[in-house]
């Protein structure tokens, strides 16, 4: 019984970061979406212990009833989420995961006071509740542990599920055999159908899983998968339509071969030529090659240093045939340096200083890349340039995204720069896209003269890059993102929310 207790703490605190995992995957704003998973999982294990009060008798009977069907729901949760989700709006999809919470929550509050009244044969109340409690917490200590160490590299969200559903059906089943004397023969027979039939559907879930999980990335992208990796960070995918390579990062894509030169060119080379002479350069983020394609054509450049979170992007960047001949192997050039970890811990412990950083981050589409467009982290930065170096970064759509477009320019001069450029590029596969250059002196990004090789760039193109007609201007002043208040966060998703709405509406 105190090994119950300790594994069914540990499945039910990973029921809940599946569920948060993956509604933070497909919604964006994980702070909200665990906030969400947390507050409902209490109130329903409140709810839960409450009703257990009403269980007379028979108390191993509805253990082990309860131990079945919360390895049903938790372990058919993920699997449920990835099949909903195509067919659900926002708001729905986000009930459900609320919904699955609660039934979760629900069964795990109903277990542990049956727990305590099934042990109570064999310890005084005292000690009864100090074992299930204390226990119940050491197993939600090992969930932590195993959820971002073992089971999302190795096993990811969906087989996850399928394994503590199935460790929860067999604890059942362990205290069915233990205590077997003590159930009646009619709850046996249905205790033990019950248990087999969920512990046939999770295999035959777990045989179908790569097809399964196949068939919904097909669904998600619009060029067959060539390739697919769920790394500790993220899900990459690779996708290729006749000669164009694409990129996604969770389901986002990050460029298309056919046109991504486009994007590359326009954060590399336009602060490059204002930077002057670029010995030293950093990237944040570009782990994939083509940001360092572009700065290696300069031919001054003595060092490089690449800055990605995940190891995973630059190993596929650098064995991946497609992505080598699209980066021509940037990677592999000896004046290039990686740097696997985390863009704002690297700025803050750097010690050498650049004539030119360039933010290649992700989208701010959460708490913890928008905090990568902070005044903080935009101050780091600063501080790590020469006198006459030069910041740009990525700036999401002015267009789609407009007021989260402004609000990494306002911050920009919150973090101590004196002057910023913004300007916007036509990329086909993303639309119209936006950039934020930001430097200590004033100069002329329109006298650009290109010195290497472009496919896109020349100096009357460059020109139109830094007008923005009247309705992509600000509209209103720009609250700043700071690390302890994210706004640019809430800017980004309520302007993506318009968008979406829309789109549903037609």
């Amino acid at each position: 019984m105190i090994i119950t207790v300790l594994v069914a703490g540990l499945c039910s605190i990973v029921y809940e970061l599946l569920i948060s995992t993956t509604s933070a995957y497909f919604l964006g704003d994980s702070v909200k979406q665990f906030s969400l998973t947390i507050g409902t999982y209490m109130f329903a294990m409140g709810v839960g212990s409450f009703l257990s009060q009403y269980v007379r008798e028979r108390e191993l009977t509805y253990f082990v009833g309860v131990e079945i069907v919360l390895g049903l729901c938790g372990g058919f949760s993920v699997p449920l989420l990835y099949l909903t989700f195509p067919d659900l709006d926002n708001n729905q999809f986000q009930y459900l995961t609320l919904l699955l919470t609660f039934v979760i929550g629900l069964l795990t509050g109903y277990e542990i006071p049956l727990l305590a009244r099934i042990m109570k044969k064999y310890y005084p109340l005292r000690s009864n509740l100090a074992n299930v409690l204390g226990i119940d917490y050491l197993g939600a200590l090992v969930a932590t542990l195993l959820f971002p160490f073992i089971l999302l590299p190795f096993l990811g969200l969906f087989r996850s599920s399928l394994l503590f559903g199935a460790v929860n059906v067999f604890l059942g089943l362990g205290i069915y055999f233990f205590f077997a004397e003590r159930l009646s023969s009619r709850a046996k027979q249905t205790l033990f159908a019950a248990a087999v039939g969920v512990l046939l559907l999770f295999g035959l879930l777990w045989s179908r899983a790569d097809k399964m999980l196949g068939e919904l990335n097909a669904a998600a992208y619009p060029h067959p998968v060539i390739y697919g990796e769920q790394t500790p960070y993220q899900q990459l995918t690779l996708t290729q339509n006749n000669d164009d390579l694409r990129l996604y990062l969770d389901r986002v894509i990050q460029f298309s071969s056919k046109d991504e030169y486009r994007y590359h060119e326009s954060l590399a080379l336009i602060p490059a030529a204002v930077a002057g002479r670029v010995n030293r350069a950093l990237i944040l983020g570009g782990g994939e090659g083509l940001l360092a394609r572009e700065l290696l054509k300069l031919p001054e450049l003595q060092e490089l240093h690449i800055v990605d979170l995940d190891e995973k992007v630059f190993d596929l960047a650098r064995r991946h045939a497609g992505l080598v001949q699209l980066n021509k192997d940037a990677l592999r050039d000896p004046r290039v340096t990686t740097h696997p970890e985390d863009a704002a811990i690297y700025l803050r412990n750097d010690e050498q200083s650049y004539d030119l950083i360039l933010a290649d981050l992700p989208d701010p589409g959460n708490e913890s890349i928008a905090r990568l467009y902070s005044d903080y982290f935009f101050n780091l930065a600063r501080r790590r340039l020469t006198t006459d170096g030069v910041f740009a970064t990525q700036a999401t759509s002015p267009y789609h995204t407009s007021d989260a477009f402004w609000c990494i320019n306002t911050t920009l001069y919150a973090a101590g720069f004196n002057e910023t450029y913004p300007y916007r590029v036509n990329v086909p596969s993303f639309g119209l896209w936006g950039f934020v250059m930001a430097t200590q002196r004033p100069i002329d990004p329109e006298q650009f003269r290109a010195d290497v090789p472009t496919r896109f760039l020349d100096t009357a193109t460059v020109n139109r890059l830094f007008e923005f007609p009247p309705d992509l201007k600000p509209t209103s002043e720009y609250a700043v993102n700071r690390l302890d208040r994210p706004v640019l966060l809430d800017y980004f998703l309520a302007d993506w929310s318009k968008w979406q709405r829309e789109k549903a509406v037609h």
